[in-house]
């Protein structure tokens, strides 16, 4: 009888290449554990939660998950409510306006300032600008409501500039005129954020070999068209991927800047999703209601990036998958 050496049934399993990999490059999967860790707790786990989209739950003493699972499963009762009320076409149209209005401007201006950054030769004012243009990204949107508003006051900077040079005979009021709040916001948010997003397009650039603008500059190009034809086109597939996770975000305006710099006079174009489901969630106890509205609007974002990464995939573009 002949018998079996059982001490290297595991081998065949240890020498395949995506185990040796894993086992070579096995530091790096250790440095990614407390980001899966994170993922699974504050991304997934909360994910259960949506079944409350379909129960007609009701917050009661005790145990949480008790009282959801125990509640009264009315299906999708709440998203016909949603799709049917007089606050569907409002809320989506703020919704994506906004949205696009911040796409449109924040994504280009980060784009701007990175090259314009990448052209500056002198150090102490790179840096200087630098700074000026990061630093709003990091104070929270209370302060930057403070700020906007107050620059936005009738006896504001604004007011005072558009009155010195004869634009307008009196303040404007522009946080009650609804009409305004869209721009506002759109501007608020990229002078908020541009300087962190010029980083990764910094980033990109740094990359870009010398060489390339050395051949173009042989073959006479001047600075403008080395930017166009050979920087632009190096840091594309940054620029596209950026696009495609931007444009996933279009439902998610943000909740801080619209329940802050939002009122009751500007409510008709400052009302965006978010603010409408924690008006209806917390503020009139209809959690079922909001838990479906949040959904209705992760789903929307869903199709956004799958549906972008693949027209960009078709066209032989970068993509995520």
């Amino acid at each position: 009888m002949e018998l079996k050496d059982e001490s290297n049934a595991g081998m065949p399993l240890l020498k395949h290449p995506t185990v040796k990999k894993m086992v070579r490059q096995r530091y790096v999967y250790l440095l990614l554990i407390p980001g899966v860790v994170w993922a699974a707790l504050f991304s997934y786990a909360p994910m259960v939660g949506l079944y409350m989209a379909f129960t007609d739950y009701k917050p009661a003493l005790g145990n949480f998950w008790g009282s959801l699972f125990h509640a009264k499963f009315v299906g999708f009762q709440w998203f016909d409510f949603f799709f049917t009320g007089q606050d569907f076409g409002r809320v989506m149209r703020n919704t994506l306006v906004s949205s696009v209005l911040t796409l449109s401007i924040g994504f280009v201006v980060p784009i701007f300032i990175a090259i314009a950054l990448n052209e500056v030769r002198i150090n102490w004012f790179k840096r200087v600008v630098q700074t000026t243009s990061y630093f709003p990204f990091f104070i929270s949107w209370v302060v930057a409501a403070s700020i906007v508003m107050t620059l936005l006051s009738t006896e504001g900077p604004v007011n005072q500039f558009l009155m010195n040079i004869g634009a307008v005979k009196q303040g404007v009021l522009f946080m009650q005129e609804g009409k305004l709040f869209w721009i506002i916001i759109a501007l608020s948010n990229a002078w908020k954020d541009m300087g962190y997003n010029s980083i990764m397009y910094l980033a990109a650039i740094a990359a870009v070999p010398p060489a390339l603008f050395e051949a173009a500059k042989i073959d006479g190009a001047g600075r403008m068209k080395q930017i166009w034809h050979v920087l632009l086109p190096t840091i594309r597939p940054t620029i596209i991927i950026l696009l495609i996770l931007n444009i996933g975000n279009l439902m998610n305006t943000g909740f801080d800047q619209y329940f802050l710099l939002g009122n009751s006079l500007n409510r008709s174009y400052s009302d965006v999703v978010d603010t409408y489901a924690f008006r209806y969630g917390i503020q009139n106890g209809m959690f079922s209601y909001a838990a479906a509205v949040s959904m209705f609007k992760s789903v929307v974002a869903f199709i956004l990036v799958v549906s972008v990464n693949s027209i960009s995939k078709k066209m032989g573009q970068t993509h995520l998958f």
